[in-house]
């Protein structure tokens, strides 16, 4: 162990010159290179990058175009946020508006790797998407307290990381028998933060990082040229993951603290994979003002005509405390419910193109006449149903009891290892495929394929029903 932190000590010293002219680095570049060489935070940090970021990247070069592209900004990142860690250890905790333009720098890395996912879908959308969300990951460097309207650090990385699975697991199943790049890719991107980023986290800062109580008072942090002097306040700066990523931001206790600082700092459309928080706003009668939200008196949006345009206003809103409405989402890849439990049902009607994540136990989930839909979720008390749909996609990451698919056309269902149990029961349904973790932490998923055909033979004065056998299967 000694030998393994002189050697890394040895290595950093090495790199002083090059951390001294490093971009980013203030004009007190003797403090930022000596914490850099010497501070077992960032030597730590150092590791991480050239354990789990460099794997990343490796797989990323033997694939190129479009995967590399992301994979450098993902890089960019992670050495944006080790900048800043070194910021921290020479600056006095900044009020709550400088703490928002001390972020910045992080917020503009991560809305590069968010424009590469928009425009046209290109053949690799599962690999930008997955790269782009992890990085919301990040900002557990914004926790500043309990009250902040953030998970814990720890927490944080791993509730961040389950948006991004749903397309990463896209990615090894695509390529699991058609290229061993890309499979290798997807592997490293999770390891990356589970258990990279989250044992980091755990071992350096589980509650939130350590600002210098001496040091030098906060201004525009990690900037290449210092802040211009004026009266006014600088300009806001685009719309920062830190404020949308709020894992708690949908509790019942009103925004404070950091979530309330970029509420007012942001503007614009959202950078990141923006995860869409359900807030007190969302769930009273008084507030029509945003988008995708209404009041619990226009219930009379909800027909049976297959024109999503005409079927009514969008909702994402708690009704009666009980019951979760989640309707006519049309091209949202950001629905989270996250304040939960399990007396609480979720209905999912007439969405198309969306994507939505529930963390925490509920009792039901019904799926109902949705096209294109994907739904993440932990754990069910009795089933999760889906109904009248048209390529769907669900993954369950806890346990279920049962699933049933009824009068469905394409269903794809991921299974962790705690719902291997679970029942599925289909009725009038085609292309259901369930996908089932490999015995190994790093094996393949598994699919199979149930039977949607069957033969029925008449044996000894009855019918005999067998399913039609599927290659592949």
């Amino acid at each position: 162990m000694e030998e393994k932190l002189i050697q890394r000590l040895e290595a950093a010293v090495a790199r002083l010159e090059a951390v001294s002219a490093a971009p980013g680095v203030s004009s007190a570049g003797g403090d930022d290179a000596s914490v850099a060489a010497t501070d077992p935070a960032i030597l730590a940090f150092d590791d991480l990058m050239a354990q789990y970021v460099a794997r990343v990247s490796s797989a990323a070069e033997k694939i190129g175009g479009r995967v590399l592209d992301v994979t450098n900004v993902l890089r960019e990142a992670f050495g944006v946020q080790k900048e800043l860690l070194i910021q921290i250890k020479q600056t006095q905790k900044p009020d709550l508006a400088g703490l928002g333009e001390f972020l910045k720098p992080l917020n503009e890395v991560i809305m590069k790797a968010n424009a590469l996912t928009e425009g046209k879908r290109s053949d690799f959308f599962n690999h930008l998407k997955a790269a782009a969300d992890s990085l919301a990951a990040l900002a557990w460097i914004a926790f500043t307290g309990k009250d902040c309207g953030m998970s814990m650090p720890i927490a944080h990385v791993e509730e961040s990381w389950q948006m991004a699975e749903f397309y990463n697991n896209k990615v090894l199943v695509t390529y699991r028998n058609k290229d061993p790049d890309h499979v290798e890719w997807a592997k490293a991107l999770k390891e990356l933060y589970l258990p990279g980023l989250r044992e980091y986290v755990k071992a350096f800062y589980p509650l939130g990082p350590v600002w210098s109580p001496t040091g030098k008072v906060a201004t525009s942090a990690v900037s290449k040229a210092p802040a211009k002097s004026a009266p006014a306040p600088p300009p806001p700066p685009p719309a920062s993951l830190f404020s949308s990523d709020s894992p708690q931001a949908s509790s019942s206790r009103p925004k404070q603290g950091m979530a309330a600082v970029f509420q007012e700092i942001n503007s614009g459309k959202p950078v990141t994979s923006g995860l869409r928080k359900v807030t007190d706003d969302m769930k009273t009668k008084n507030r029509n003002d945003r988008t995708g939200v209404v009041g619990a008196s226009e219930k009379g949006g909800r027909t049976g005509s297959p024109s999503f345009s005409k079927a009514g206003p969008p909702k994402l809103e708690l009704q009666m405390g009980r019951k979760w409405a989640v309707e006519n989402q049309i091209g949202k890849k950001n629905l989270v419910i996250d304040d939960c439990d399990a007396r609480q049902s979720v209905y999912v009607f007439g969405c198309k193109d969306s994507l939505l994540q529930i963390q925490g136990k509920v009792n039901n989930i019904t799926v109902d006449k949705c096209t294109k839909m994907g739904v993440v979720f932990s754990d069910v008390v009795a089933a999760c149903e889906i109904v009248n749909c048209s390529g769907v996609e669900v993954q369950c990451q806890g346990s279920a009891p049962t699933i049933s698919v009824d009068n469905t056309a394409g269903c794809q269902l991921y299974l962790s290892k705690d719902s291997l149990g679970t029942s599925i029961t289909t009725a009038k349904s085609s292309e259901i495929n369930v996908l089932v973790p490999g015995a190994e932490p790093d094996g393949d998923w598994g699919e199979h394929a149930l039977p949607q055909q069957y033969i029925h033979e008449y044996k000894d004065g009855q019918f005999v029903t067998t399913p039609v056998s599927h290659s592949g299967g």
